[in-house]
């Protein structure tokens, strides 16, 4: 079993939402394209955000880093901006 589990990654990512706005994060699938694209850029050699990972794994770090807030997943409106 992974953890954090998808629902609580996605519980995470949605509670800076204000109440009767759109939630940041709609499915799992949403969740599984942040953390691949932020362990892709691990890969190519960004630094990781979170301190002393458990793991060195590049996906593994990208769900921890997501976990802690230290990476937030924007809405494509706003990236493209």
């Amino acid at each position: 079993m992974i953890h954090p589990s998808y629902v609580e990654l996605m519980k995470v990512v949605n509670d800076e939402a204000e109440i009767g706005e759109e939630p940041v994060v709609n499915s799992r699938y949403s969740i599984v394209l942040a953390t691949s694209k932020r362990a892709k850029q691990i890969i190519a050699g960004a630094e990781p955000l979170v301190p002393r990972p458990k793991c060195n794994k590049p996906l593994s770090i990208a769900v921890e880093e997501l976990y802690r807030g230290d990476v937030k997943i924007v809405p494509e409106e706003e990236e493209n901006i």
